[in-house]
Formats: C-alpha cells, structure tokens, sequence
C-alpha cells in the first residue's frame, strides 16, 4: 500500500491543517498508543515500529503540540536559561555565541530554549521555581558557577535537573554525586600563561584576579601559583591583585602593580575585560606593550583583536559550550547519570602583539613609570598655573 496516497487530500488533515497522531495511527494501522511510545523512543516498542512511525511522520510534517506532549510525558523538552541582570555585564560578549549554541543543539534534538531574566540570586528562586510549575522547562543551565552556586542547590533540592557551566568547586565531582558540568580548564590557561611569559625572559609575573563569588576565579588563580612553581619563579603577594569584575578595575590594578617598587614586567589577568584597562594606564605612562610590560588575558573575545597591539589571550569557543551544556541537559533530563555528564576542554591559546620578551628590567620599568608619573604631576601644576 502506497501509505502516502492516504493524506494527499485536506479531508485528511485536521481542522487547522495538521496531521495528527490519530491520523498517524489510523494511517498505519496500530493504536495511537503505539504511535506515540515509537516516536517517544520508548523501549516496549520494536525497532522496525519506531522506524515505520517516524519515517511516516517525517514524510507527512508530522509535528506533536508542545502543551499536549507535555502533559502526556511530563516532559515540555525545553531548556531554561536564567539570565540575571545584576551581573555585572550582563554576560557580555559571550551571550551571542552561547545562545545560538544552546539554541541550535536543541533544535536539532527538537527541543525549545526559554530564556528568563532575573534581578537577583533571589529573584532567581522565584522565576525558576514558576517556570518549572508551569511546565515551561525540564531543566536549567547555569552559567558563571558560583564557589557554593545557591541556584544549583536550589533546583536540586526541588528535584529539578540542571546542568552548570564550571564547576560548584574543584573537585565538585569528587563531593557531590548529583552535579553535570562542562568547564574549560582555566587551570591550565594560566599555567600555559606563566610559562610563556617566562620563556619570553620575565622574571616577575603579577596576575589580576577575579571576585572570589565564582569558582573560575579560584581555578584560574590556582593556575597562576602553579604556573610560578613549574616556571620556578618566586612567590610575591604584593603581585597579585583580586576581586576585580570590570575595565576600570582593571586599570587601577595595573596602575597598582606599576607603583611598586619593584613592578612586575608582565602581567597575567583572569578576564579580557580586566585586561584592557591595561591600555590606557601603558598609554599614559609612555609605555609600550609587549616590550616595556607583557600582558595576556582568559576569554578571547573578538574585541581583544581589534586592540592596538592585539591582545594574547586564551579563547574559548561559547558557541561549543552552548551546544555542548544543550546535549548535557538533555541527557540528564532523559535518565542519564550525571557521573556520565562532566566534560572539561581546553582553552585556545591566540597569540596577539601585547607579550613578548621584556626590554627593561623590573627596577628599569619602575623608574621609567616614576619619571612618567612625576612628568604627568608638573604638567597638571603648569596647567593650574595658566588658569
């Protein structure tokens, strides 16, 4: 029987024009209970029936309501993504890539991305907790994990699956049994970070670091101090600077390395944004990057290209990891233990024009920037004078 003659006609089409599951069914010559178990993918069903009924209904358009499936399953297939607007840069660069990331993955797994904002950790707990009620969701991907991330604990505790980008903290898969993750290796980055500063002749690598609230901060920083072990550099607190989110934080952490007595020659920082509030600290003091002082960063985002010099940094691909936490979830909400779900890739090392081999020693660099500061206070008295 030429199965596809059936449904040539709209007086076999429902009221608005779809093929329905009953019309699959009463096509095929089984129940709908079948037809719906075959293209659920449910194990009960042989592998010639889920093969006969998703053909037929991938020949005929055949697409399942969203509201129905869900109740039928419990399932509405769809991610959720909470974006809260008190981070500090609205997630920034990454957010393009890693949506269509997330949204292309699921896509293909016919799947939907609901996306949410939210004011505050806490007005995180509301939002999530009305979408998972409305049955809007299956699960959560979390980014920006936090040391102790109360949203993660939060959704565990009402038995709803999520999936973090980074980890709770290191070891996370050591302590806690129900935790997916995808991470980069940050760790990594910043020893790979060091060691090529050293290669290039520094001897004094300083690291502006990131607010201690996010578990990447406490990684990348780990990364720094085993970087200085294996590079068998000395350890100085005074070259380490935290706590820091933005461009501006990044330019008075610079300016407070330069003040030293004895300023670091290269600089390693945990995030491009920090990074570029190098450039108008250097610029100012008559400096010049990738000689006078070195300086690479973590993101590799593409504005890091369109600096003058371009900036070193380690990228990382947010388009990938918005595929890849989109297939984590999944698995999870489909029954797959999380044990099986932690993936952990390696940042891309791109080389810019902002390192290199130092031309000035520590010492030199600190007289260099004294005799700019002390060049910059008489300019600012003559220009008093002249009003």
């Amino acid at each position: 029987m030429d199965e596809s003659k059936l449904f040539n006609g709209s007086d076999r089409r429902s009221n608005s024009g779809r093929i329905t599951i009953s019309m699959l069914a009463d096509m095929l010559g089984i129940s709908k209970g079948t037809v719906s178990k075959a293209l659920n993918g449910y194990a009960d069903v042989s592998e010639e029936t889920k093969i006969r009924v998703t053909e037929a209904a991938a020949g005929l358009g055949y697409k399942p309501l969203v509201h129905a499936q869900a109740i039928r399953t419990g399932r509405a297939k769809s991610i959720g993504l909470v974006l809260q607007s008190d981070e500090y840069d609205g997630y920034g660069f990454f957010l393009r890539d890693f949506l269509s990331g997330i949204s292309r993955t699921s896509s293909e797994r016919g799947w939907t991305l609901t996306v949410a904002s939210a004011s505050s950790h806490e007005d995180f707990e509301e939002v999530a907790t009305r979408l998972v009620e409305q049955r809007k969701v299956d699960g959560f991907i979390l980014p920006r994990t936090h040391l102790h991330d109360q949203r993660y604990f939060l959704l565990d505790r009402l038995g709803v699956h999520s999936v973090l980008f980074g980890r709770i903290w290191p070891g996370s898969e050591e302590l806690d049994a129900n935790a997916a993750w995808y991470d980069i290796d940050g760790e990594f980055a910043f020893v790979d970070a060091v060691l090529r500063m050293k290669s290039h002749g520094h001897e004094r690598v300083g690291f502006v670091g990131s607010p201690s609230e996010y578990t990447y901060a406490h990684i990348r920083k780990s990364g720094y101090f085993i970087g200085l072990s294996e590079a068998g550099l000395e350890v100085d607190e005074q070259l380490v600077v935290t706590e820091k989110r933005t461009r501006e934080c990044g330019q008075s952490a610079t300016e407070q390395l330069l003040n030293l007595p004895v300023p670091p020659t290269a600089i390693v920082y945990s995030t491009d944004e920090l990074a570029m509030g190098a450039y108008p600290v250097v610029a100012r003091l008559g400096l010049t990057l990738g000689k006078d002082l070195s300086i690479s960063a973590y993101d590799g985002a593409a504005r890091g290209s369109y600096m003058m010099p371009t900036l070193t940094s380690y990228r990382v691909d947010m388009g990938r990891a918005g595929s890849r936490l989109s297939s984590l979830l999944i698995g999870r909400v489909e029954g797959t233990s999380p044990s099986a779900l932690r993936e952990i890739e390696t940042a891309q090392y791109v080389k810019g024009g902002s390192d290199g081999p130092p031309v000035l020693s520590p010492r030199q660099l600190a007289e260099k920037v004294s005799k700019a500061r002390h060049q910059e206070c008489n300019h600012q008295d003559r220009r008093g004078e002249t009003r």
